[in-house]
């Protein structure tokens, strides 16, 4: 019985690394390319680099609208393709095409006729103002080809493609910081474009990544990128990807549009403030690398076990999953806590600006272990088997009734030092830990949400 079971445990593990490995990989580029952004605007000035840190918070809401809709595609395709009908897969991926496409066309023209006004809401600076506009008006074009991309991406990593999907992924980073290399420093006989440089090296990076698409679904043999499935009526099947994706959006709307709210908080603290989160964002993504991959390797693996009924199996996966969670979290926070005085002495910033980093590093090392652990509990665990309205409902609470006004009266009516303005909205993560683990233990989320002939 125990070499039976060491036997389950060997192939779980082998399986788990299978599909998390190329998810690592991809995350580290990604936030490579983070750095690699910040370091070469660095050379543009301060004012290049808090520009493109506050305009990107827009495209980080148009990506929790992404990333929620890949969530429910992962989420509903895992399980088919568990039950095995690949029809059905390629039927939530049309959904999921069609909804992020309309909101991809929409945010870019918001961002093309009304940029002021975007750039307006988180500072009141006019350079960085100018700045931003110019990066939000060149970076909207490449929006509709990243939605297309990332719905594909989610969907055959949910089946299993993950290498395949992996290496679509990569394409998009590394193209980036070549395009931006060539346009901010002027190589190859380029104009040095600054902070436009950034915005049109992640639009051209983008546009190719989605030819990348094109080629690797006319070369498979199951899932494809069908548009025609777009234009596809089953009201069963979208009501069930409503029922499980919107709250999921919502979720990671609401988290995006949040963490975006901190963000306007610091932004009218001074530009040194800005300036040491954009480098404590960065230093935060490589710190959650790993648990980040985790979550996502989670709600594949979950999410077929619950497919084919292996309910029991599922249970002691979970439990697998949340403590390796929670061992990453740690190791990622001791990472950023021995490499920050190399983070320090390398940024090009004002002494108080440098003062401030350096405190938000400490401070980020904990806050990785809380981030990964519900992470991987919310967004790995519970949305395998469909539980997203209680993400939802948990994050919603804890960051727009507690942490968010929080930080507008530590800021502004209390007008507390801005050390301890950002400790107090970083204590979010560890507010929900007791409700969150109430619910794991709860076992809800051990379901299966598949339907017959569809």
């Amino acid at each position: 019985m125990d070499v039976k079971k060491k036997n389950i445990d060997i192939s779980f593990y082998r399986h788990l690394w299978r599909i998390v490995f190329p998810i690592i990989i991809q995350n580290l580029l990604s936030a490579a390319v983070s750095s690699a952004d910040v370091i070469m605007l660095n050379y543009v000035g301060q004012s290049a680099l808090s520009a493109s840190a506050l305009a990107v918070q827009y495209v980080n809401v148009i990506s929790m609208v992404i990333y929620g809709m890949g969530t429910g595609a992962t989420m509903l395709c895992a399980q088919y393709w568990g039950k095995g009908d690949p029809r059905a897969v390629e039927k939530v991926q049309g959904i999921a095409l069609r909804i992020t496409i309309i909101v991809g066309i929409l945010v870019t023209l918001c961002s093309v006729t009304i940029p002021r006004y975007m750039m307006l809401l988180f500072t009141p600076e006019e350079e960085i103002i100018d700045l931003g506009i110019i990066y939000l008006r060149i970076v909207s074009f490449g929006l509709i080809f990243w939605c297309i991309s990332e719905v594909y991406i989610a969907v055959i990593r949910s089946i299993g493609r993950v290498s395949e999907a992996t290496i679509i992924s990569i394409t998009a980073p590394v193209l980036n910081v070549f395009f931006n290399a060539v346009f901010i420093f002027g190589l190859f006989g380029m104009p040095k474009l600054g902070i436009a440089g950034v915005a049109l090296g992640t639009s051209l990076s983008r546009f190719i990544q989605f030819v990348i698409c094109l080629v690797f679904s006319k070369k498979s043999k199951d899932v494809k990128l069908n548009f025609a499935k777009i234009f596809e009526s089953n009201k069963l099947l979208w009501r069930d990807f409503l029922k499980i994706a919107i709250p999921a959006v919502l979720n990671d709307v609401s988290w995006g549009l949040a963490y975006s709210t901190y963000s306007i908080i610091m932004g009218h603290l001074g530009s040194d403030v800005v300036a040491a989160n954009s480098v404590v964002t960065v230093a935060r993504n490589f710190g959650t690398v790993v648990g980040f991959a985790l979550a996502s390797a989670t709600g594949i693996i979950l999410g077929q076990m619950l497919g084919r009924n292996d309910f029991e199996k599922a249970k002691a996966g979970a439990h697998r999953l949340v403590i390796l969670s929670a061992v990453t979290g740690l190791i990622g926070g001791l990472i950023i806590l021995l490499v920050s005085p190399l983070i320090v002495s390398g940024a090009s910033l004002t002494p108080q600006a440098k003062d401030l980093l350096k405190f938000m590093l400490i401070l980020q090392s904990y806050y990785c272990m809380g981030q990964t652990v519900n992470t991987s509990i919310i967004v790995g665990v519970f949305r395998a088997g469909g539980d997203t309205r209680f993400g939802f409902i948990c994050d919603t609470i804890d960051m727009w009734v507690y942490a968010v006004p929080l930080g507008f009266i530590a800021a502004f009516v209390l007008k507390l030092p801005v050390k301890w303005v950002y400790f107090l909205l970083l204590t979010d993560e560890f507010v929900k830990w007791p409700f969150v683990f109430k619910r794991y233990f709860s076992y809800k989320w051990v379901k299966n949400i598949t339907r017959d002939n569809i």
